[in-house]
Order: structure tokens, then C-alpha cells, then sequence
């Protein structure tokens, strides 16, 4: 079955989302002050086209505009971007953007950053690079693949990123679940790995995980051998991520609700709302704060997803892109 290009996405507004008002308002203070790779001004024709080799190469023209309640239609333009994002299945000339994205995926830990980016760009049928047309650089925007845990048990990388993970959970009863996960388990497993720059538009979110969910399953029904199929049957999502919790969280004199974390991903929020577990742990790499996030402090998040949740996550996905 071949794979099949999503939709267009076009839209007016790119900003950072999250389900509470709060969190909303203090992610996007967050990351308009974080912003480290600018979107050049391009306008291109819409339109998908194939690449050379036959795989997928999808484009997306995202549109963002400032508030300018009083401009004229003459200034429609001013404070306008407009950027054609293309998706690419990962290749090896990918290696350095995608490890940039991924420097401080174990916060600080010393791993093999190297080999873990050799297994994600080797594995080209299931995973996604974003980049933007005619950049000059090449960069990568984002990255986005789904790993089995079990099929790569002895790489070092995997080893690695079994032993932080294991020194990183300090609940007794979330602990045994993790071992299951990363020891008998891992062949169901898929490690979801999702990085990206802190401003690419949240429009794309949707179509990115729509077309690794769709090439999974494609996946198990296109790859050339059995075990490879079998490979890509996942029982299970095992996400790692980051958030901002409060310093105080948990504490009497400390926030509640909506005010105890603020998701850096909108997805995380869903994720940990389907997740059957899940545990937070600090970190020791600290992004620069606004003053809006002076009492939070950036803390590592694990969450376990079963794979039948996963239409669910999509759906919920959209309706959250569609109604901000």
C-alpha cells in the first residue's frame, strides 16, 4: 500500500497552544520569548509534489499574522509571514539537524546522541523531517518516529536511554511498570519521539502525527519481512517529553488545577490524559524563564500510551488545532 500525502494545511494564526486559558497565555509568553530559528518570508504555489526517489514530500504553506486591529487592507501585509513547510521521509544528510533537536532529548545525560539519530534516519519508512523550501541551510524544523524498543534492545543508545530512564523514576509502583516496558515488553513498545523548534506552527501538529500513525500501519503490512511488520505492531507509546511545573506544586501553600503545569507541546496534555502512567522527574538543564514562568521550573514528563488510545489522541489533536 503506498503511502498517501495528507491535506493542505493553511491557516491564519501560529501560535503556541494548550488547553487552559493559563496555560495557554504563559506557553505563548514562553515561547515568543524563546524563539531561536526565524521562518524566512517565502510564497510559493501550493501543491504536493513526489520526490525523485517516490517518497513523500508534502507542503504546507502556513500563514501567520499579528494583531493589527486598525490596519487597512493596504496593510494587510505588515507583521505577515508566509513559509511552505515540505515533509521529507529521514535521510542520512539529516544527521546534524536532527541531532541538534535532540541535544538535551536526556537533558545533560552523556549517551550515544549519535547512534540514537543513526537508528531514527535508518529506519526511513516510518518517521517525518520537516524543513521549509529553498532554506539555504537545509534545516530541520522538526522530527517525528516512532522506534521499537525491543528491535534495538542491544544498541548502546538504547541501552543508554534505558538506564536514565530507570534512574529517573523514583515512584515504586510506576517503577515496575517501566521495567516491564523497557524488559519484557519492549518487542510492543514504540518509543515516540517527537522534537521540534519551540515556533513551528502548531497547524502542522495534526498532519505530523497523522502520517506517522498512518505509516505505522502501513508499516505493518508494507515492510518486506515478517519480522519487520511484526516490529511495528505496538501495543504501547512510550513518550518522553518536557513541561513546567511549579516549584510549589504539591505543596500546601502552592498553586492548583490549571496552575500546577504548563505543557511546552499542546499534544502532551492528551497524551498524559490517555497515558495509563506516568512520572515527572527534574532536570538539570533549565531553559531561560520570562518572569511568567519565574516559579516554574522545566521537569522531565514519561508517559505510557496504549495503542488503542491512539484514535483517540488524533481526534482529540485536531478538535484542539481546529477550535483555537
Amino acid at each position: 500500500m503506498p503511502r498517501k500525502p495528507a491535506r493542505h494545511c493553511r491557516s491564519a494564526r501560529c501560535l503556541p497552544l494548550s488547553f487552559s486559558p493559563f496555560a495557554r497565555s504563559v506557553a505563548r509568553i514562553a515561547s515568543n520569548n524563546k524563539v531561536t530559528h526565524k521562518v524566512p518570508n517565502s510564497r510559493f504555489p501550493e501543491s504536493n509534489l513526489p520526490s525523485s526517489s517516490g517518497k513523500r514530500m508534502e507542503k504546507r504553506r502556513l500563514v501567520d499574522k499579528s494583531d493589527n486591529s486598525g490596519s487597512s487592507d493596504d496593510e494587510e501585509s505588515d507583521g505577515t509571514f508566509q513559509a511552505d513547510f515540505e515533509f521529507f521521509d529521514p535521510k542520512p544528510s539529516d544527521f546534524h539537524g536532527v541531532k541538534i533537536l535532540l541535544q538535551t532529548y536526556l537533558d545533560n545525560k552523556q549517551w550515544d546522541l549519535s547512534g540514537f539519530v543513526d537508528v531514527i534516519l535508518g529506519q526511513p519508512t516510518v518517521g517525518t523531517v520537516v524543513k521549509i523550501e529553498n532554506d539555504e541551510d537545509d534545516g530541520i524544523y522538526s522530527i517525528i518516529t516512532a522506534l521499537n524498543l525491543g528491535r534495538y534492545k542491544d544498541l548502546e543508545c538504547i541501552a543508554d536511554l534505558k538506564k536514565f530512564l530507570l534512574n529517573a523514576c523514583h515512584q515504586k509502583d510506576v517503577y515496575s511498570k517501566l521495567s516491564l516496558f523497557l524488559g519484557d515488553q519492549a518487542e510492543d513498545v514504540g518509543l515516540l519521539v517527537s522534537q521540534r523548534v519551540v515556533n513551528l506552527p502548531p497547524q502542522l501538529l495534526p498532519h505530523l502525527y497523522d502520517a506517522l500513525f498512518d505509516e505505522v500501519s502501513w508499516a505493518t503490512e508494507d515492510e518486506p519481512t515478517e519480522e519487520l511488520r511484526s516490529s511495528f505492531s505496538f501495543k504501547f507509546y512510550l513518550v518522553i517529553s518536557k513541561i513546567y511545573k511549579h516549584k510549589n506544586a504539591g505543596k500546601q501553600n502552592g498553586p492548583s488545577g490549571d496552575q500546577t503545569i504548563v505543557y511546552i507541546k499542546a499534544e502532551d496534555e492528551i497524551f498524559q490524559e490517555l497515558s495509563s502512567w506516568s512520572f515527572s522527574f527534574p532536570l538539570h538543564t533549565q531553559l531561560v524563564r520570562t518572569d511568567e514562568l519565574k516559579d516554574y521550573r522545566l521537569t522531565g514528563l514519561v508517559m505510557a500510551v496504549d495503542a488503542s488510545k491512539i484514535p483517540t489522541f488524533r481526534q482529540k489533536l485536531h478538535s484542539l488545532i481546529e477550535q483555537s
